[in-house]
């Protein structure tokens, strides 16, 4: 079967897109709100996963996928197949938005899951998510305090990159 490839978030073109459940929440963002992107990744050296921060985005706007103009469907995933009534794609600001230069390590295995660390969650003023579970999360974690998380992000010093792996 040939189709295209879901390369969400599109950090190329500064887009991501969500549906259904987990897209809902992308509907109240607004122009200067922020999306922090994380992954397991699979360690070489030892057999776990190193749950980390690997984008950011500054949200220059959020719009329904049938709202998009034709000619810019090819600039994220949700709008390079056919989308769904609920599909949204969130477009982010250049020089402020990309894919992180290198990973963010933000979790460690506890209680029977990946979390954020619980140091991190207090330089962050902490998520909205029971414990800071972040394993497979089915609802996206919100940060509760936005903008010391973004202080925090600031003194990483990582380099914003506008490209794919």
């Amino acid at each position: 079967m040939r189709g295209n490839a879901h390369l969400d978030p599109d950090f190329l073109n500064l887009t991501y897109g969500d549906e259904g459940r987990r897209g809902k929440p992308l509907h109240d963002l607004d122009e200067g709100d922020i999306l922090a992107f994380y992954a397991g990744l699979k360690c070489t050296e030892q057999d776990k996963l190193v749950y980390a921060l690997i984008g950011f985005f500054v949200i220059e706007e959020c719009k329904d996928a049938e709202k998009i103009p034709k000619a810019k469907w090819n600039l994220n995933a949700h709008t390079r197949r056919e989308f769904k009534d609920d599909d949204i794609v969130v477009f982010a600001k250049p020089g402020v938005s990309g894919r992180l230069e290198r990973c963010i390590p933000i979790g460690e295995y506890r209680n029977k899951a990946y979390r954020v660390k619980k140091s991190i969650m207090e330089e962050w003023g902490g998520i909205k998510v029971r414990d800071g579970y972040i394993q497979r999360s089915g609802n996206l974690p919100q940060l509760s305090d936005p903008e010391k998380f973004c202080k925090w992000f600031k003194n990483q010093d990582v380099k914003l990159l506008r490209k794919n792996n």
